[in-house]
């Protein structure tokens, strides 16, 4: 009887310390998850941060730059002894990039106008050429309609 005693005790003892030891390394996971959310969220903010400074240099340096021209414009330059200095806005003109509405407009239309103009009209290809430029009139003048609205032409 003793024996059996002894034995479930130690079973005991054994489950017992074993399961703090999960829960242990349970909490400690969960710490470092914790901790590793922490800095990933300084990090976010950190880069915010910087991105805003980013920002607020570029808007100062425009306006620097917009005054200067404003201010050499009126002037037509500053004279400081026999010197003169003018002062131009460093930026690269903004290209536009891509197709224009116009353009799209143009060549979808050219296609549909051809697919329809074959069609209509099955001799030599001439519904064909006759549907194709109507077509592309009609979606050139869509497209340049949506261009200003959108400020691309002017």
């Amino acid at each position: 009887m003793k024996k059996i005693l002894c034995v479930i005790a130690a079973v005991g003892i054994l489950a017992a310390c074993n399961n703090n030891r999960e829960q242990d390394r349970q909490a400690a996971v969960k710490a470092v998850k914790d901790s590793m959310r922490l800095d990933s969220f300084k990090r976010a903010e950190a880069s915010v941060a910087a991105a805003k400074a980013r920002q607020r240099s570029i808007d100062s340096a425009q306006a620097i730059a917009t005054a200067r021209a404003r201010a050499s414009s009126r002037t037509g330059g500053s004279r400081v002894a026999g010197y003169s200095q003018s002062y131009t806005n460093d930026q690269p003109a903004q290209q536009k990039k891509g197709w224009s509405s116009a353009a799209k407009g143009a060549a979808i239309g050219a296609g549909a106008g051809a697919i329809t103009g074959i069609a209509v009209d099955k001799k030599d290809g001439r519904g064909a050429i006759v549907g194709g430029l109507v077509g592309a009139g009609t979606g050139y003048l869509i497209g340049r309609s949506k261009d200003k609205k959108t400020g691309r032409a002017q």
